[in-house]
Parts: C-alpha cells; sequence; structure tokens
C-alpha cells in the first residue's frame, strides 16, 4: 500500500511539472514568436540572397580554377616532353594563375582597359 501512494505521489508530481514546463514551452514560443515577427519587419527583404549574385559567384571562381588547372597541365606536359622538371610546371602554373585573375576582372567587368571608351 505505501508502493501505490507513492507512486501516485510520483505520478502527480510528474504530471505537475509536464504542466508547469509545457507551460513555459509555450510562453516561450509566443514570445520567439513576437521575435520573429519583429525582426522580419525591420530585415524585410535584405535577408534574401540574389541567386544571379551566387552563379556569378560561381562562374568567377571557376574562371580562376580553370586558368590554373590549364596552366598546371600545360606546365605537366611540356616537362614530360622535355624533360625540364619542373619548371614547365612553375613557369605555366603561374601563367595560368595571371590568366585566370585577368579572365575573372573580365568577366566581373573590373577592367578599365580600351573595352571601357566604348
Amino acid at each position: 500500500m505505501a508502493d501505490d501512494a507513492r507512486k501516485e505521489s510520483e505520478n502527480s508530481n510528474r504530471s505537475a511539472e509536464e504542466a508547469a514546463l509545457s507551460a513555459r514551452l509555450k510562453r516561450l514560443g509566443d514570445r520567439l514568436a513576437q521575435q520573429g515577427v519583429s525582426q522580419k519587419v525591420e530585415a524585410g527583404s535584405s535577408s534574401r540572397s540574389d541567386p544571379s549574385a551566387l552563379a556569378r559567384g560561381f562562374r568567377l571562381s571557376t574562371e580562376l580554377v580553370a586558368g590554373v588547372l590549364v596552366g598546371a597541365f600545360i606546365g605537366w606536359a611540356l616537362d614530360r616532353w622535355l624533360g625540364i622538371s619542373p619548371w614547365g610546371m612553375i613557369v605555366f602554373l603561374l601563367l595560368g594563375f595571371a590568366a585566370g585573375v585577368v579572365n575573372v576582372i573580365r568577366a566581373a567587368g573590373i577592367s578599365s582597359g580600351s573595352n571601357s571608351g566604348q
């Protein structure tokens, strides 16, 4: 009988704790919802990412990586063919990097070369 009374008191304590926890969680959820609404109003549409900017970033990074890879491949091929290892790889890797940077500048439209007057 003492065990039954103890189990009933534990169950009532547990249910009271669960009810208090549920109430606290509901209050927290309400406060978070209010904060979310106020932050959305403040942020407006500035929090959205521009897909075209992401695509442009991928294109620019691809331009740079492609230049480096092509330069490295040409250098490796010359090293194998002429037996001048590692000089062909070093020279053409640097040239590939320079070509990649030039391509990125052209693609980004930053270049102030002769095309700016047209």
